[in-house]
């Protein structure tokens, strides 16, 4: 089976997500996978890049995309033609982006089935960009079928009706650890604890129940936190900023400085009032961080079983109870766990994603012929 995976964003986790799937899906037997990225993608310039099969040309800013989108049908005929060279039997959107509905008409010109993995099912308070939602159901509804990461999504899908009937079936996976180049865990000194809040600096966040916290937990000597990320200068952040042990840095974080970012600390937080599912948890994960998270959307579900995971509620005291644990705790052994290295998660994640393709009812009969030429392995 040749499976093509795309993503055409150029910065944050969604070129990474791709990668990782496309080198779970080639270390299947009888697959070979094939990735898309955009060409200006941060993972790129690296310094390991991936193999790009198809780098496509995208556009910065919103004069750059209301231009690639009108140029869209004189791009058509050249993406058709490196898809039929590429020869995919199935593509696979590793997470939505504006300019997917070109890589969807040729797909579908090309008749190559193709499955959209959904990350956010709705629009997170202060998140994204107009008509985002709009744009990736009309992707979806034009999909063979869905992909989502938690049960809290799949269940939004279903609402939506973009899954769920018998010839359509939601496709159910989890996102597993992504994994950074992390160096060694610095050594402590004296009782110094280092929190880390690292990602977009948004309102759903809940960084104000951060901020909250940490008043309610009055000086604490040996706290050193750190509020990494890029957003508008919201209230909380000053707030942050006067509360002793706490700076803020509110930029962008390149694809380079994130296994940095993660090695400095002792543990992530996630103090957020609604969330699918989190990247950041998945990255501390593979790190090794341990994660303090509220159980709101996806994040229990993400978390479920994980013995680096604390989870609270979403309100001030729970999450500085939550914190007082983590202060308790030494820093995680993880030799003392049976987990599965983020290599083996990745293809776990990709061989039940082959399965629930193969499974996919065709009234034609075709689909599991073309889709599994070779067979697959039984899940170990």
């Amino acid at each position: 089976m040749r499976v093509l995976v795309w993503q055409w964003g150029r910065f944050g986790a969604g070129p990474r997500f791709a990668m990782l799937l496309a080198e779970g899906l080639s270390s299947l037997p009888g697959v070979s996978a094939m990735l898309s990225l955009a060409r200006g993608a941060e993972i790129l310039r690296g310094a390991d890049p991936p193999r790009c099969d198809l780098p496509v040309d995208t556009y910065a800013g919103l004069p750059g995309f209301i231009a690639r989108a009108a140029s869209a049908p004189f791009l058509l005929p050249g993406l058709l033609r490196r898809l039929r060279a590429l020869r995919p039997d199935i593509a696979v959107c590793a997470m939505a982006g504006p300019l997917d509905l070109l890589m969807a008409a040729a797909l579908r010109w090309l008749r190559i089935p193709f499955v959209v993995l959904v990350h956010d099912a709705e629009a997170h308070l202060g998140d994204g960009f107009p008509l985002q939602m709009w744009l990736q159901r009309r992707l979806c509804r034009q999909a063979t079928t869905v992909a989502a990461l938690t049960a809290h999504v799949g269940d939004r899908l279903l609402a939506q009706g973009l899954a769920g009937t018998p010839g359509r079936p939601l496709i159910r996976l989890r996102l597993p650890p992504m994994p950074y180049e992390v160096q060694p865990r610095p050594e402590r000194r004296g009782e110094t604890f280092r929190l880390l809040s690292f990602g977009r600096l948004l309102p759903y966040k809940g960084l104000d129940l951060l901020a909250e916290c940490l008043r309610r937990l009055g000086p604490h000597p040996g706290l050193a936190v750190r509020v990494v990320g890029s957003g508008p200068e919201l209230p909380e952040l000053s707030e942050l900023r006067s509360l002793p042990g706490v700076t803020v840095e509110n930029r962008w974080v390149p694809e380079a400085e994130v296994g940095a970012l993660l090695g400095w600390a002792d543990a992530v937080v996630l103090c957020y009032r609604e969330a699918s599912q989190s990247g950041i948890a998945a990255a501390a994960l593979a790190a090794r961080r341990r994660v303090i998270a509220t159980n709101v959307g996806g994040l229990a579900e993400q978390l479920r079983g994980e013995p680096l995971a604390i989870l609270c509620e979403p309100d001030p005291d729970s999450l500085a109870e939550a914190l007082r644990r983590a202060f308790a705790q030494q820093p995680p052994d993880a030799s003392g766990h049976d987990t599965p290295t983020p290599q083996a998660a990745w293809q776990d994640v990709a061989q039940s994603l082959v399965e629930q393709l193969e499974a996919l009812p065709r009234p034609d009969g075709g689909w599991r012929q073309r889709l599994a030429p070779a067979g697959l392995p039984a899940r170990r």
